[in-house]
């Protein structure tokens, strides 16, 4: 697949961290790439397509697609310089009942949100690896400790996500890179915006802070473990679910 930048221009000059954030369109991936901006970091994203915030760089390539992410980092290092930080939060849904759930269906969901997490950590580690330091944060949910009824696909990736952190620090945690699992509950966004007041009514109350979370919470939560502060947390989950999940 063809990778092409934005027409936005590359912010002159080195200031901040280069951070790609995955998926960075909407939802909680907007949200953490304002994050970042806010921050004074240089933020791109890798994402199929649609409006970013302003001061993200967009290079559009399909996570599915190896040599697609190849290039499109390729492309970041060339315009930005050396990834410091990776936030993996590209992800998709296809919920259905398991003895309904093609194979289609589960594979399509685990080559997004767990292969092509892999993807991308496989080759934003080359240069961190050089670098001797770098951030990895998974984004996960509380499906992947949980589970969720028609999501065997969706909490499947999640749950690996757990794995493939801590493999990440063993392998890499003496090279200064840390991963991490940011696992969120249920936070306001246009799915959630779309249930039913029943329904919302209903998940209200397994959450012990009696709320859904905003997206600038999970956000804030990210900037905490990429930031030099959390140079000592690596292969941990870090729930943002207002207690959903206590106990897992």
């Amino acid at each position: 697949m063809t990778t092409t930048p934005d027409t936005q221009s590359i912010a002159a000059g080195p200031t901040g961290r280069v951070v790609v954030v995955t998926g960075a369109a909407r939802g909680i991936g907007r949200a953490i790439a304002e994050r970042f901006v806010a921050d004074g970091d240089r933020v791109a994203t890798i994402y199929r397509g649609g409006d970013l915030p302003k001061g993200v760089e967009a290079y559009v390539a399909d996570v599915t697609d190896s040599a697609a992410v190849d290039a499109a980092f390729t492309a970041i290092e060339k315009d930005m310089g050396p990834v410091e930080v990776l936030v993996a939060n590209a992800g998709v849904t296809k919920d259905q009942l398991l003895m309904r759930m093609s194979d289609a269906e589960f594979e399509s969901v685990v080559d997004v949100n767990l292969t092509g997490t892999f993807r991308c950590v496989r080759r934003a580690s080359k240069g961190m690896i050089r670098a001797r330091k770098g951030r990895i944060v998974l984004i996960g949910s509380i499906v992947g400790m949980s589970g969720g009824p028609g999501q065997v696909n969706y909490s499947s990736s999640k749950a690996a996500l757990v794995g493939m952190a801590r493999s990440i620090t063993r392998e890499l945690g003496a090279r200064g890179i840390t991963a991490n699992v940011v696992a969120p509950g249920y936070v306001e966004t246009d799915m959630t915006a779309a249930l039913s007041e029943d329904v919302r009514a209903s998940y209200l109350k397994t959450i012990p802070a009696g709320r859904f979370a905003s997206a600038d919470e999970i956000a804030s939560v990210v900037s905490f473990i990429a930031s030099d502060a959390a140079g000592y947390v690596s292969g941990a989950v870090i729930p943002v679910d207002g207690g959903l999940g206590m106990g897992h």
